[in-house]
């Protein structure tokens, strides 16, 4: 699927100035680059939190699912708050063993802790399908083991819906072993992009080899 080009503006600031971008379907996506970048925001544009300069809306007709930064649960078990998104119990169960959240099933995820409520909002977000998933930042809170499950079943999701994942990381590490395809942010506008190996291993913009030189890649 492909984005419009816009550009985004905060108190006549221009923060992202983008082009046309493909999201590839039934591939994951990592955009990555230095804090202040323009990630998030390019993230709640592209979920209809926020609006470009020009108000259009961004996609036409996609479906878009959208798992912010921050997690959040409602006031109910934490099984119940998996099913606000998908009546179906049973994916519900297996998605939390997969998680390792199934014996908080019935705790109130007010209690969760945040690695916990960061499960269960993946949890949430994996119950519906959908043509765009977008999902920023989404194992920041977890532990490694938690991690690398989280990377199965998004990996696992997008393989059973055949959508396009965007993923924003600031793992580098994370990028290389879930992506197929890396997009760089520098200062709002896109640097690089192309197949995650090519880029992380050969990248032909100065700035991307040393923003990976920085991080340890």
């Amino acid at each position: 699927m492909k984005t419009t080009a816009f550009t985004k503006t905060y108190n006549k600031r221009v923060v992202l100035d983008l082009p046309e971008l493909m999201l590839p379907e039934g591939k994951i996506t990592a955009v990555i680059g230095p804090n202040g970048s323009g990630k998030s925001t390019f993230a709640k544009i592209l979920a209809g939190i926020e609006r470009a300069d020009d108000r259009r809306a961004i996609f036409s007709g996609v479906t878009v699912g959208y798992l912010p930064q921050k997690s959040f649960p409602f006031r109910m078990s934490t099984e119940k708050n998996i099913l606000q998104n998908g009546n179906d119990p049973a994916r519900a169960a297996a998605l939390m063993k997969a998680l390792g959240i199934e014996a908080l099933a019935g705790q109130s995820a007010k209690k969760l802790s945040g690695g916990e409520t960061a499960r269960m909002a993946l949890c949430r977000i994996l119950m519906k399908r959908y043509e765009l998933l977008i999902l920023d930042e989404p194992t920041a809170a977890m532990d490694m083991e938690s991690t690398l499950s989280a990377e199965e079943c998004i990996r696992a999701y997008c393989a059973e819906t055949g959508c396009g994942v965007l993923l924003i990381t600031h793992s580098l590490s994370q990028a290389r072993r879930l992506a197929d395809r890396v997009i760089v942010f520098h200062e709002g506008k896109l640097i690089e992009q192309g197949e995650c190996v090519q880029v992380l291993s050969k990248p032909k913009q100065e700035k991307t080899k040393r923003f990976l030189e920085f991080y340890g890649l």
